[in-house]
């Protein structure tokens, strides 16, 4: 692994990258990743300057859904992406 690389995700984890829309300072991605962060199994750094959310999670304790939903609940949205492969 080279230095810069993020850590990878533990053994039997999943991980998302994930957009985040909505968020206006840092204290806004502070309070998303907090939201994160208290779902069973999911560890989350999130990026305001980026816009976005790196997430590692267990799959037999949360899910992308609820993921998304807490997001959502938290009043920030996950835009939708097209990607033509």
């Amino acid at each position: 692994m080279r230095m810069n690389d993020p850590d990878p995700a533990p053994t039997g984890h999943a991980h998302l990258e994930l957009p985040v829309s909505g968020m206006t300072c840092a204290a806004c991605a502070a309070r998303i990743e907090k939201v994160l962060n208290r779902l069973p199994g999911v560890r989350a750094e999130v990026s305001f300057a980026a816009e976005r959310a790196n997430v590692s999670f267990d799959p037999s304790r949360s899910s992308p859904q609820s993921i998304a939903e807490a997001v959502a609940h938290a009043g920030y949205a996950i835009p939708e992406q097209t990607v033509e492969l």
